[in-house]
């Protein structure tokens, strides 16, 4: 009695997988007709297709990676070369700024060490006040009546006044500018006078800043 029943057990089973066995079959079958799980062609190609695509994005992106850098490191090194050039640029320009302070200092130093004459009670409170217009085109004489040059143009402070002459001299036509201290000036007469000397006035155009 066992034995027919293990018979017909056994016969269910082998039914069910001949059964199975053509659905598994239609997908995955190998060149004998037998199951298998290897893949077929179309999807080793689109396997193949998705590596491809991968590994183009993979090397687009190093790519990309690679031209940033350079630009970044382009742009930091223009960034360096600038700033050098700006440090270079401000060193040079402290250079000059001390250099042309020692240079005004020592102009400042001879000019104050110039002879000035007294000035004639008529004058000495005569200084100029107002705009330039006044004085362009007035003779300039010395406190002892000579003439000595005539003024060209001149050189406005803050509050509009004038704060230096620019006479052409006589004789010569060198250009000097006269400090506003060192002149005066008399309207009625239309004469602007410097208490500072001839000799003093030529040596004085002849100075460079």
């Amino acid at each position: 009695m066992k034995l027919p029943l293990l018979a017909a057990t056994g016969g269910l089973a082998l039914c069910a997988f001949l059964l199975a066995a053509p659905a598994i079959a239609q997908n995955r079958v190998d060149a004998n007709g037998m199951p298998t799980t290897d893949s077929t062609p179309a999807e080793k190609a689109e396997t193949a297709a998705i590596n491809n695509q991968v590994a183009a994005s993979n090397a687009a992106a190093d790519a990309q990676a690679t031209a940033n850098n350079a630009q970044y490191q382009a742009q930091q090194q223009t960034y360096q070369n600038q700033l050098q050039q700006n440090q270079a640029a401000q060193a040079n320009y402290q250079n000059e700024v001390a250099n042309y302070d020692a240079v005004r200092e020592r102009y400042a130093r001879e000019r104050a060490a110039y002879h000035r004459g007294v000035w004639p009670d008529r004058y000495a409170r005569l200084v100029i006040v107002g705009p330039a217009d006044n004085v362009i085109g007035e003779r300039v004489q010395l406190i002892t009546g000579s003439r000595v040059g005539t003024v060209i143009d001149a050189d406005l402070a803050a509050n509009g006044n004038v704060a230096a002459l620019l006479v052409r001299l006589d004789g010569s036509g060198k250009l000097v500018w006269i400090d506003s201290g060192d002149v005066r000036y008399h309207r009625a007469d239309g004469v602007v006078m410097t208490n500072l000397d001839r000799q003093d006035l030529n040596h004085m155009a002849d100075q460079r800043l």
